[in-house]
């Protein structure tokens, strides 16, 4: 079974996320953020990752670094449950519709981290949490997983749906690109015979 646990305790916060990346989407949230919350939620339930995070934060200051502290968590125990990634489809790339938004994600499970972010938000917030934290998470995920991820969002108006959108397409590009393809046979899938170098 390909599942991880991760725990991370700093001055700032105390994060433990366990993973199993062949599950149902079964999910466990509580990171004190509500809004934060609702995008692991749906991207758990959109991945089929079971997915359990727990948070305890520096709320009272911001919400930066528990939404931070998380998405290395996260990103960390995706890429250990990984292992070699031996029989893995790779790659995946999908447009999200949410309402008046649509967003691509095109994803690379290379080994070899990169973000490229192209969302905008006419909005500061979300309820109490801050816009730009999105593309913190999705940073920190990205380089902690170890994922090659592109993020655009092709127009949107509402800031909930773009930060949904966006959520929900990496949600569905690791479903497809976590998947493990049969006729990969248990390779590796890359020409160098390794990935991640």
């Amino acid at each position: 079974m390909r599942s991880a646990t991760i725990k991370r305790k700093t001055k700032e916060t105390d994060v433990e996320v366990s993973v199993n990346l062949d599950g149902t989407g079964v999910v466990n949230i509580a990171t004190g953020i509500g809004f934060f919350d609702h995008m692991l939620d749906l991207l758990a339930r959109h991945s089929r990752i079971d997915m359990t995070v727990k948070a305890v934060g520096d709320l009272h200051i911001d919400f930066h670094h528990t939404t931070e502290d998380v998405g290395i968590a996260l990103g960390q125990a995706v890429r250990q449950a990984l292992g070699d990634m031996a029989g893995i489809t790779r790659y995946a790339s999908i447009h999200m519709p949410m309402d008046e938004t649509l967003t691509r994600v095109v994803i690379d499970v290379s080994g070899r981290p990169m973000l490229v972010f192209r969302t905008t938000f006419a909005r500061d917030k979300i309820g109490e949490f801050d816009t730009e934290l999105v593309r913190e998470w999705f940073n920190a995920f990205a380089m902690n997983a170890g994922i090659t991820l592109h993020v655009e969002t092709l127009y949107g108006e509402n800031a909930h749906h773009i930060a949904e959108s966006c959520f929900k397409g990496l949600a569905r590009a690791l479903r497809t690109a976590l998947a493990v393809d049969p006729r990969n046979q248990g390779e590796v899938p890359s020409t160098k015979g390794q990935l991640g170098g």
